[in-house]
């Protein structure tokens, strides 16, 4: 399902793509994608793409990996393309290829997976996903630690119609913005 089901959107998403790609080049200098090493499934690596919302090298500058809702490092493009998670659109490449699913526990950065628990890294057991339980519960509002419990809950309670609910209640989180940033207005790093 997540092949077809990824296949069937980037042909839908193609011209939608270049005219992102294009207003990101006109918008800022720097590179269509932002490119990341993040971990997978059975904690393998891979580079996971998005399209590059913040400056140029934006990880050297102000918060370094945290991000703020009125973070200047944002483009103004960038801004829209957060708005809506449209910055996460290329991932769905990712899901053609095998390396993420449609739903699944976010892929966390190397940095992160090291610091986890034994059953945090329950988290490494299913493939990365788009959409997961953590956007539908609170999102950046949560903890972290509260995210990785509702990932291992995913995983311990996954069926086909756990994921179309997931897929469908998260376009309504996504178009409400409630919780795209944590309380403080900052999506934090894993602590």
């Amino acid at each position: 399902m997540d092949f077809w089901g990824a296949l069937g959107a980037l042909l839908v998403l193609v011209i939608p793509f270049v005219l992102i790609a294009g207003a990101i080049k006109l918008d800022s200098k720097g590179p269509v994608f932002f490119i990341q090493e993040r971990i997978g499934k059975d904690g393998k690596p891979f580079r996971m793409m998005k399209f590059r919302s913040m400056v140029d090298n934006a990880i050297q500058l102000g918060k370094g990996i945290e991000v703020e809702q009125n973070d200047t490092r944002i483009t103004r493009v960038g801004k829209f393309l957060r708005r809506f998670t449209l910055d996460e659109s290329p991932q769905i490449v990712h899901i053609l290829f095998g390396t993420m699913s449609f739903v699944g526990p976010r892929p966390a950065l190397l940095h992160q997976v090291a610091q986890y628990s034994t059953r945090e890294r329950r988290r490494l057991e299913v493939k990365p996903g788009m959409a997961n339980m953590a956007m539908l519960k609170g999102w950046n509002r949560l903890s972290w630690k509260e995210r990785i419990e509702w990932d291992i809950w995913y995983i311990e309670h996954w069926s086909l119609w756990l994921d179309i609910k997931i897929v469908l209640l998260t376009a309504k989180a996504v178009f409400s913005g409630q919780g795209q940033y944590g309380a403080n207005g900052v999506v934090e790093d894993y602590k």
